[in-house]
């Protein structure tokens, strides 16, 4: 019963009246105290002369405190900016009553209720200062003790005791529904070691160790350094997950709601923010004007890219938004999505791209302006078993799409490619880049501007490493890695897709946009790093098992092909691959020979005909390897 009252006082708040009340009362009774104090605490002056001088300070009290606002604020969350308005509000009825004093005494004869002492005013502000600021802070020290009684709480060790630090210890003791408790902070720095934030001791992470975590009954760590490199936050948080501990994140300040910091932000570490590089964010106020009342169409839009590009473009102020996708149960998600967002200029259409006139007619029907072509097949072992399939799709559906913007005068088709296609090993890179190639023939043939971006894996997306580690680690593993020494480069969905619009907005056509991203991560460094996150312990827990390398796979990938090298452009991390000159008739002669095959033609005759258009493309632990030993 106790703790049903103590819970519904917690979650009501007092008057702003009866706050007010409340602090005209301590001033009165600090003008009683000052009276005192003044004639050393004896009775030496006119009491009466006090008594009829209380309701005079006590309607200038109350209207130097309505003039700050003191009184709105909630006492339980007192701060900084509430004992600044408290001084600013009792300096103000100081000068008040010096003011009334001098006018009392110049134009009124004898005594009066408005002449009151310098010495007893002077006296009476500093009570006021340390009395209202003092009463609100215990007040406030009161809930906060009786609340996190009542409540389940968690000892909490917040690493930083810098700026950010505070600003998380000040968002959790100001939020006392959080559940947290904080018993430390930890520091790199050597000068802070030992001392004492807040009465809260700063410890060196050395010293944190399963001793301190059972003495201090520790659950969570909360991570709080702007701007922290990542290959030190990856060090810091394998350290303390191998100790057991929860670890969470602060989120960098420019994303705090209304530049302050809520409990509620703070989030448990991701994979995401492991990648060992600084994330990339692209800032650019030009991409309103390029998606301004534009019709923009998006193929492969039930794909991880292409949703998230359109939803970065629902962002704009477009015309329409047309959503080209044949896989029907992801195109349907994704529009359901929209609707429930209120998104009504938005249509969603079942198509194949590998079906021209189809794609022609939604050309004609609704006129794009921007088109992004995401539609492909990429997962390697599979193209390296259907080469009819990656040919169809990542080629031919590339050709349709890209020959149908120029029809219909596309302003900008930008195409979503990889690294798989620099000096290819797989039938799926090689497809890739053979995509890059055509629409660097059609350069200059209309008034369309073909551009393409090329980045690494992307974290998340459908049938990528991340996913299947979550769920090889759902049942209990192992992580399956197919080399120990194998890398890729890793960015965002978000990253990727900023990416793309910003190459669109660019763009003059024909560059192929690269990105720095870093250094690669090894996947089975990523695999620990996961069974980490996930609590558990590599290999007690979750064994990691290497399976060797699948058809067509590298253990190596890269940005650029042999031959390319870069230029830069406004932006740090992106830049422009300058393409080896190719013969423009010869290899769309080639790849029109090559869309033209049916299902029934052998597969080695198909990937042949790829490699006499990639002569780089090499495979690598394949059936197809015999073709370049006949090289």
């Amino acid at each position: 019963m106790l703790v049903k009252f103590l819970n519904k006082i917690s979650q009501r708040y007092a008057s702003q009246w009866l706050v007010l009340l409340f602090d005209i009362c301590v001033i009165i009774a600090t003008f009683f105290l000052a009276y005192l104090i003044r004639f050393n605490f004896k009775l030496d002056f006119e009491f009466s002369v006090l008594l009829k001088q209380v309701p005079y300070v006590a309607v200038v009290a109350a209207v130097s405190l309505v003039a700050v606002g003191s009184y709105k604020g909630v006492v339980r969350f007192t701060g900084f900016k509430d004992i600044l308005n408290i001084i600013i509000g009792t300096n103000i009825l100081a000068t008040l009553l010096i003011c009334c004093t001098f006018l009392s005494r110049k134009f009124i004869d004898g005594n009066s209720i408005f002449d009151i002492s310098g010495s007893i005013i002077y006296i009476h502000l500093l009570l006021n200062i340390l009395f209202l600021t003092g009463a609100k802070l215990f007040i406030k020290s009161l809930y906060n003790q009786v609340t996190q009684d009542i409540n389940t709480t968690s000892n909490v060790l917040i690493f930083g005791a810098g700026n950010s630090g505070m600003l998380t210890y000040d968002a959790i003791q100001n939020d006392t529904k959080n559940g947290f408790k904080v018993v430390g902070f930890i520091d790199d720095n050597e000068g802070k070691i030992g001392k004492k934030i807040n009465l809260v001791k700063v410890f060196k992470i050395d010293k944190i160790d399963n001793n301190f975590i059972k003495k201090h009954d520790v659950e969570d760590v909360i991570i709080s350094i702007q701007n922290i490199d990542p290959s030190r936050l990856l060090q810091i948080t394998g350290s303390l997950f191998s100790l057991g501990l929860k670890v969470k994140i602060v989120p960098p300040v420019q994303n705090w709601i209304d530049g302050d910091l809520s409990v509620g932000q703070i989030k448990e570490v991701k994979i995401e923010d492991l990648l060992g590089r600084d994330p990339i964010n692209i800032k650019n106020p030009d991409l309103e004007d390029q998606y301004d009342n534009k019709v923009v169409l998006v193929t492969g839009a039930a794909g991880s890219i292409g949703s998230e590009i359109a939803r970065k473009v629902t962002l704009y102020n477009y015309k329409k938004l047309i959503l080209i996708d044949n896989a029907e149960s992801a195109l349907y998600d994704i529009q359901q999505e929209f609707r429930q967002l209120g998104l009504t200029n938005i249509d969603a259409i079942v198509a194949d791209v590998r079906n021209k006139t189809r794609i022609d007619q939604i050309f004609n029907t609704y006129k794009p302006k921007i088109v992004f072509h995401a539609a492909a097949y990429k997962h390697v072992p599979l193209m390296e078993n259907n080469p009819f399939e990656a040919v169809s799709v990542n080629i031919g559906g590339t050709k349709n799409v890209a020959d149908i913007a120029v029809k219909h005068s596309v302003d900008k088709f930008v195409l979503i490619s990889t690294d798989k296609a620099v000096n290819p090993t797989n039938v799926m890179g090689a497809t890739k880049r053979i995509a890059e190639l055509y629409v660097t023939c059609l350069k200059g043939k209309g008034h369309t501007k073909f551009i393409t971006t090329r980045f690494g894996n992307v974290l998340g997306s459908n049938g990528s490493v991340i996913p299947l580690f979550k769920k090889q680690i759902d049942k209990g593993g192992p992580l399956t890695v197919t080399h120990k020494d194998i890398t890729r480069y890793f960015m965002t969905i978000p990253e990727a897709c900023q990416l793309v619009l910003e190459a669109a907005a660019m763009g003059n056509g024909g560059e192929i946009f690269v990105f720095d991203m870093g250094e690669p991560i090894k996947i089975f460094n990523l695999a620990t790093n996961m069974i980490i996150l996930s609590g558990l312990r590599y290999p007690e827990d979750i064994d990691i098992k290497i399976t060797g390398l699948r058809p067509g796979e590298k253990i190596y990938e890269e940005l650029l092909a042999d031959g390319e090298n870069t230029k830069k452009t406004y932006h740090e991390k992106i830049m422009i691959a300058k393409s080896r000159h190719i013969d423009i008739d010869s290899t769309e002669n080639q790849i029109n020979t090559l869309t033209s095959v049916n299902s029934l033609t052998q597969p080695l005759e198909i990937v042949s005909a790829i490699k006499a258009l990639i002569p780089e493309y090499i495979s690598n632990n394949s059936t197809y390897e015999v073709l370049d030993s006949q090289k």
